[in-house]
């Protein structure tokens, strides 16, 4: 089996591959990604791409159809991601996550990709009263980087694919620890805060709920996809992954991290603006099709993995906020430097000297 994953370089990359190289230890493993974040290697002892067979470089607007030669499985997470980054790059939001996504499901099928995996978010159900949101109810996008998951899924809903198998996972909230670790992320940050100054400010009044997935129960949920039959949910599939025990209120994920590393201290602004972006999922469905798939570490587990990880890294950053640990920073980074563009291409200038 030749699985091309993109975006494996990214946080969810760097974890996936291990598992995929676990999985499926006989399979040829392609990886694409455009390289932003490959410095941002976290208390790793061995580079995961390492367990590639293939690292290609480039952007996902530019994906040579030729790549796709003999591939059986495409697994995309290649994306602008999360709501920061989408909202000081909308278009290119929009241009990335959605119109090259869609490029690429019309290039997979017609190279006959049996399985096609996209990483979709459950932030496309954005402010959401009432009971825990399932698959069929209204989406409600609220934001560049959710609307533009929502246009992806529309897309290759639309897809003539017929030979394709698609899976559309609405992945809950990721966390906990991958060799290339992001802290903009809100248990991640919370953690993080408590090691390095021993206290947690919630920005927000607390309120808001947020569904959670651990970082290494989204491989096993990419793992069931590959292998998914058309009888477990018909051709194409947007199915919500995670678990119904992992929703949570933002205020109870701040005590839960202050449980673990006791002496935390916690601020919550009560006086803050409501955080429209609040929602329960129900993940019923992904537990009837995946039962040998569901999510395998709890909230305690997760919160204990990056504790350690980060006190192995003698983490005491209480400036994280600006480092590359956080993915804007390290664009506007690169940005300042002349090494990308405005619209998050790599200058022909840096392109040339690399090459040279």
């Amino acid at each position: 089996m030749r699985v091309l994953i993109t975006g494996n370089l990214g946080y969810v990359g760097s974890a996936l591959v291990p598992h995929l190289r676990a999985a499926f230890p006989a399979a040829e493993l392609i990886g694409y990604d455009a390289g932003f974040f490959a410095h941002c290697v976290t208390n790793a002892t061995r580079l995961p791409e390492t367990l590639l067979d293939r690292q290609h470089f480039g952007d996902i607007r530019d994906f040579p159809a030729q790549l796709l030669a003999g591939v059986d499985v495409l697994v995309h997470l290649a994306a602008i991601s999360n709501d920061p980054i989408g909202r000081l790059f909308e278009s290119v939001t929009e241009e990335v996550n959605a119109g090259a996504s869609l490029r690429l499901g019309l290039l997979a099928a017609s190279a006959g990709v049996r399985s096609f995996v996209f990483a979709s978010s459950c932030s496309i159900y954005g402010f959401a009263e009432g009971d825990a949101r399932r698959e069929n109810d209204a989406l409600n996008p609220l934001t560049a980087y959710a609307r533009s998951k929502v246009a992806a899924e529309h897309g290759l809903a639309d897809l003539d694919a017929d030979g394709m198998t698609i899976t559309c996972l609405r992945f809950a909230t990721a966390c906990g620890m991958s060799s290339r670790l992001r802290l903009d992320l809100v248990l991640n940050d919370f953690v993080a805060s408590a090691v390095a100054s021993g206290a947690i400010a919630v920005l927000s009044d607390g309120s808001p709920w947020r569904p959670l997935i651990d970082v290494g129960d989204m491989g096993r949920a990419i793992e069931w996809a590959i292998g998914r039959d058309q009888s477990a949910g018909g051709r194409m599939l947007s199915v919500n992954v995670g678990s119904n025990v992992w929703n949570f209120q933002v205020s109870e994920l701040a005590h839960a991290v202050a449980n673990s590393l006791p002496g935390t201290r916690i601020t919550i602004n009560q006086s803050a603006p409501p955080d429209n972006r609040s929602y329960r999922v129900d993940f019923s469905l992904y537990g009837r099709l995946a039962p040998q798939h569901q999510p395998a570490s709890n909230l305690n587990q997760t919160i204990a993995r990056l504790v350690e990880s980060l006190r192995s890294m003698t983490f005491r950053d209480p400036d994280f906020r600006n480092s590359s640990l956080i993915r804007l920073k390290v664009l506007n980074r690169l940005m300042d430097e002349g090494k990308l563009s405005p619209s998050l291409r790599w200058q022909s200038s840096v392109t040339e000297g690399l090459a040279a």
